[in-house]
């Protein structure tokens, strides 16, 4: 095991993009551990959204990342050395290994061991069968529940979450429209994920065409993005329609305060349920989500995709894709084998 551990941490908080320069990569001891305590191998670290709040100091629901401290981030590692009855070695375990090789697991640290038997590999416990998968889930089925004959809508179609989300919608027997970036996405939520019907917001009449992909209006909105398609998937809901506000990504690499929706009134006019979540929210209920998501993968029920970016070195460069949409599914970076 080499005796060095790689940590990103962070110089300086990012306006617009994020860069190498907002990041000092040091090279530490690998930490010792004690009495209860667990030494984890990153094997891969999760990029989303959320990563490029924690770099912000704004009010969130955690604690910004202070100058200085390791990048916060939630990855799934290896045990490869142990004082824990709770993590012995060689088991997989899921928790905030943050922009490190390696991590001190304990109890109070929230570190969640794997079960063995899951139907995907380790990178997909941070996507499908992870806080993503999760998010997807009890976003369609408690934060705006979706029932039959309801047209869902959800933007960035293609991503991680959208991808997921749109295809429970599915199950529970909406029209799901997605929204996503180019005419290869739309296709790929349409002809492989079952999606009803995809618009590119790229595209000059993107508006017209999500009124055509809508012909009954939309009853449930799940919300990633924010910004001018917010407000014109407002502009369309139906009466006691249900939104479920998972993210704002438009706005997060945007100085200053980011501009609200126009159209606000329309929530009044339609008696629109509006609901922002946290998939930490629904800690206590992980277990009830990843055991219906993994029997809907086993069952071939559930796809999910995966963009693999390879290095550690490269997250702070690689975050980047999730705003400039050029990742399918799940967006991670492998940091190391599997072995």
């Amino acid at each position: 095991m080499p005796d060095q551990n790689r940590r990103f941490l962070l110089k300086a908080r990012p306006t617009g993009r994020v860069g190498r320069e907002h990041f000092d990569l040091v090279s530490e001891p690998v930490p010792e551990i004690g009495a209860g305590e667990a030494l984890i191998r990153t094997l891969y670290v999760s990029l989303d959204p959320t990563n490029r709040i924690w770099m912000s100091d704004v009010p969130q629901y955690m604690p910004p990342v202070a100058i200085g401290e390791v990048m916060r981030g939630v990855g799934v590692g290896r045990v490869v050395a142990s004082r824990s009855d709770q993590y012995p070695e060689g088991a997989l375990v899921q928790g905030f290994t943050n922009w490190q090789d390696y991590a001190v697991a304990s109890p109070q640290m929230g570190f969640m061991q794997v079960p063995d038997g899951l139907p995907v590999g380790p990178s997909a416990l941070l996507g499908v069968l992870g806080t993503t998968g999760l998010t997807a889930y009890f976003g369609v089925t408690d934060v705006a529940p979706v029932k039959a004959g309801d047209t869902f809508v959800v933007s960035a179609a293609a991503g991680g979450v959208g991808s997921v989300a749109g295809q429970i919608a599915k199950l529970r027997g909406a029209r799901v429209v997605g929204l996503a970036g180019s005419d290869e996405k739309c296709a790929w939520v349409v002809e492989d994920l079952g999606f009803d019907a995809c618009v590119n917001y790229k595209a000059d009449d993107w508006r017209e065409r999500l009124r055509a992909a809508c012909p009954d209006g939309i009853d449930v909105d799940f919300e990633n993005v924010g910004g001018e398609i917010m407000d014109e998937v407002f502009s369309q809901l139906n009466l006691n329609s249900r939104v479920a506000l998972c993210g704002l990504i438009s706005g997060y690499n945007e100085p200053g305060a980011p501009t609200g929706p126009r159209n606000f009134a329309q929530l009044l006019m339609r008696r629109v349920t509006l609901r922002g979540f946290i998939i930490l929210d629904y800690a206590a209920r992980f277990e009830e989500g990843v055991t219906q998501l993994a029997q809907w993968v086993a069952a071939g029920r559930l796809k999910h995709a995966e963009t693999v970016v390879e290095g550690l070195e490269e997250l702070p460069v690689a975050i980047n894709i999730l705003f400039d949409g050029g990742n399918r599914g799940k967006l991670v970076v492998k940091v190391a084998d599997e072995g």
